[in-house]
């Protein structure tokens, strides 16, 4: 394995805990945010991180401040030269993507490996604005990632054989459980996953149950940690819908075809935890 130093483009919770990942596992992380403020913002997010595990007993005093001092903040791409892999994680938007996969084809390394964190959207879209699509591939991590285990590892049509090897390596290495995946609408988890709580959305609006009762009875009759309303909360009502209409627009399965109910809600911002209100009411922090 030939991956030493690892940027991670993105910052929002996802780009800041794959950098705790990255960092705990060894690799020096160059993390990169627009702004200086949201920046020191993800470094702040890590040493809380790292501090609730050393109160736990998880983590000793040392490795946590060995940890931290592998990681960099910075605001400018170019700081993200020298890596021998980049992870971006921002916005799930394929255009802003393309745009991003460009401008890091033109400031890294030829040898540099270029990965993309996105949940559903097509690898070989960004592959293709990039001079080294044989370079590009995914490396979805599942939020929260330092806790998550699974990793998809998704094989573009352009990816080679090298590049998903160092891919595969750099997830084990982290301590994940890798699964490789071909570059299709929503790859394994999203694809399985998204038809139920699609489903559990027109069940609540039909009015065949409570949302209580809905989420009661998928943990109490399959054993799932989370009910299906609860778990949409927490991933986003907004980023939920935006995974259904890339995987309706893919395969024009009716089952991905959003419930109306969930595009009503994300007009209102009913989003979820991140804004207080989705199918529950949340405190704000």
């Amino acid at each position: 394995m030939t991956t030493k130093r690892v940027g991670i483009v993105g910052s929002g919770i996802m780009g800041s805990g794959i950098a705790e990942v990255a960092a705990k596992a060894g690799y020096d992380v160059v993390l990169r945010s627009r702004a200086q403020q949201s920046a020191d913002a993800m470094v702040a997010a890590l040493e809380k991180s790292l501090a609730k595990q050393v109160e736990r007993g998880k983590l000793d005093a040392a490795d946590r401040d060995a940890t931290l001092g592998r990681v960099r903040a910075v605001t400018d791409l170019g700081d993200l030269a020298d890596c021998d892999l980049v992870i971006e994680s921002v916005v799930e938007d394929l255009a802003t993507k393309k745009h991003l996969f460009n401008e890091l084809d033109r400031i890294c390394g030829d040898s540099t490996i270029l990965a993309t964190n996105t949940s559903t959207l097509a690898v070989v879209e960004m592959a293709m604005d990039t001079g080294r699509p044989d370079k590009v591939c995914g490396i979805h991590f599942f939020n929260p990632a330092p806790m998550m285990a699974l990793v998809e590892i998704v094989r573009a049509i352009t990816s080679s054989d090298e590049t998903i090897a160092e891919a595969t390596s750099f997830a084990q290495t982290c301590g994940k459980n890798p699964v490789q995946v071909r570059d299709q609408a929503g790859f394994i988890v999203n694809a399985l996953l998204f038809p139920y709580l699609n489903n559990a959305v027109r069940l609540f609006d039909n009015g065949v149950a409570t949302r209580e009762d809905i989420d009661s009875a998928m943990k109490g009759g399959c054993n799932f940690p989370m009910g299906p309303l609860e778990l949409l909360d927490l991933v986003g009502l907004d980023t939920s819908l935006s995974i259904l209409e890339a995987l309706y627009a893919e395969f024009k399965d009716p089952n991905y075809a959003p419930a109306p109910l969930l595009r009503r809600m994300v007009s209102a911002e009913r989003l979820g935890r991140k804004t207080g209100h989705g199918f529950y009411e949340y405190k704000r922090k």
